[in-house]
């Protein structure tokens, strides 16, 4: 563990660091090394195959973000979806910013997604902002291509919170959902089924996607909610 956190260090760009800090200001700013992203990718393979990242991710909770970080990223790598999905749930309650959060995403999922709806379901019932942030994530990730269902969108829809960092996904799911999905998720707007605030953030960041059209931009401008 010393000698990852070492490492972690000699990786150190503190003006990283600091910019990190100002995007997150959920983590203590003396909890952030300043490790670089494509780094800690590359030390996560680089543990998996001395075989060093087993032990690492034994030690929770970790002290500091970058070390989240590479935990996350070390999950994300694994094979094996039965020990992925119970890393996943040990992890999940020490996570505590949007970006450990974001960056958790397991390529093992995309073959299991039968058995996955299960458990974001689960993740999505939680009390824990962190956690259900994940649960629509994944949902969004995996659910709006091929194997898109309408009851989707009414589970992320029926998620009721106060959470900023919640509510945002929310209304990113919306803005996926719209360019993806645009004819069977329109009436979730239309029906203005969402609380105000994240209703007029899903139209905000649709209006802002480059894979939404011109005509549809306008038509989901006059949707918004007067404040």
């Amino acid at each position: 563990m010393e000698t990852i956190r070492k490492e972690l260090f000699e990786r150190q760009d503190i003006k990283y660091g600091e910019f990190q800090a100002k995007l997150m200001p959920t983590v203590d700013p003396e909890k952030m090394i300043g490790v670089r992203t494509p780094e800690l990718r590359k030390l996560a393979k680089q543990l998996i195959k001395n075989g060093d990242a087993a032990e690492f991710i034994k030690e929770l909770p970790h002290e500091y973000f970058d070390e989240n970080q590479l935990h996350a990223f070390i999950i994300s790598e694994m094979k094996d979806y039965e020990e992925c999905i119970a890393e996943v749930n040990r992890f999940l309650p020490y996570v505590d910013n949007w970006a450990t959060c974001d960056q958790l995403s397991p390529k093992v999922f995309k073959k299991h997604r039968a058995n996955l709806l299960g458990e974001i379901k689960e993740w999505i019932r939680s009390e824990e902002t962190y956690t259900i942030r994940f649960g629509i994530g994944m949902l969004m990730q995996h659910y709006l291509d091929e194997d898109f269902k309408a009851e989707y969108p009414k589970m992320v829809a029926d998620v009721k919170s106060d959470e900023y960092y919640v509510n945002m996904m929310i209304a990113w799911y919306f803005a996926t959902a719209l360019a993806k999905k645009y004819e069977e998720v329109l009436p979730f707007i239309e029906n203005k089924v969402l609380d105000k605030w994240t209703h007029n953030k899903a139209i905000q960041k649709s209006v802002e996607s480059y894979r939404i059209t011109p005509e549809q931009k306008e038509y989901l401008k006059g949707l918004r909610i007067p404040k």
